[in-house]
């Protein structure tokens, strides 16, 4: 799947936009459009929440205007530069999300299902890069028991699901990690299985997670907050979408679609702890 390559460098949907976004700028400066523009870093960011994975770049502040700029008016330049960013972006990159110009200087980029899959996929096989051997401690924080707790309930899940063969994961010395399977994350007609507000919701808080931890030295996250919002979310989702019983007979894809987004929030909670919050990830309570 091509979108799942470029995920391999690029566990940040944010990122991958961002990368996009950088050469369409660079185009349109390099070919020198308009005499006396240049178009800068352009600063991108998750719209909110509507059940889709949204992302807003501002293209107005990216541009920079020289004193030998042509006489134009600055509502022109910007939707000229608009324009030119979305029909390159509409070019290279209409295979991983719709594209939506929004006046005076917006780009709208909304993911299709099949680039959420793709990611999903990407994060649960990705290889772990630390030893299974941690210097934590094996104590739990008062701070941080909602975190600890969702963590420790998503192993047990995919401990289940494990055991009952809903899903494959890599055996480790202090339990299971990622998949070595491919999750059914879509269905015939290339939509996610995951439809319900409550999965939708917890998608939409493991993507600005993940945006989050890959950005470094981001010193201005509250990253107590960050993790017990995505443990609500995965509470919520837990309380309203059920895995096993008459979902694992009847739609057996669901169960595994379910299963492929409790490992993923596993491992971006397991990250939130150790690497962040310097803590213990438990496996049980």
């Amino acid at each position: 799947m091509y979108p799942q390559l470029l995920f391999i460098q690029n566990k940040a949907i944010k990122q991958l936009i961002t990368q996009y976004l950088d050469v369409a700028s660079g185009n349109f400066t390099n070919n020198g459009k308009i005499a006396g523009i240049e178009v800068k870093k352009v600063p991108v960011y998750q719209g909110g929440y509507n059940q889709k994975i949204l992302y807003i770049s501002k293209v107005e502040l990216g541009i920079s205007k020289s004193h030998n700029s042509p006489a134009m008016e600055i509502s022109q330049i910007i939707a000229t530069v608009t324009k030119d960013i979305a029909q390159y972006l509409s070019q290279h990159s209409n295979h991983l999300f719709s594209i939506k110009i929004v006046p005076p200087g917006e780009i709208h980029l909304q993911l299709f299902d099949s680039t959420l899959a793709a990611w999903l996929q990407t994060l649960i096989i990705s290889p772990q890069t630390r030893d299974f051997v941690n210097n934590y401690g094996d104590h739990l924080s008062p701070n941080c028991f909602t975190i600890q707790y969702a963590h420790a309930r998503c192993c047990s899940l995919l401990r289940q699901g494990h055991q009952e063969g809903l899903i494959q994961c890599t055996p480790t010395p202090t339990g299971i990690e990622n998949s070595v399977q491919s999750i059914p994350w879509l269905d015939g007609d290339q939509k996610l299985y995951l439809q319900h507000i409550d999965e939708s919701f917890l998608i939409y808080q493991l993507v600005r997670l993940v945006d989050n931890l890959a950005i470094t030295n981001y010193n201005s996250i509250n990253w107590e907050k960050a993790g017990e919002k995505l443990s609500q979310a995965f509470e919520k989702f837990w309380g309203s979408c059920r895995i096993w019983g008459e979902v694992k007979i009847n739609s057996l894809e669901l169960a595994q679609a379910r299963l492929g987004l409790v490992m993923a929030t596993q491992l971006v909670l397991k990250s939130l702890l150790e690497d962040k919050l310097g803590i213990i990830a438990p496996r049980k309570l």
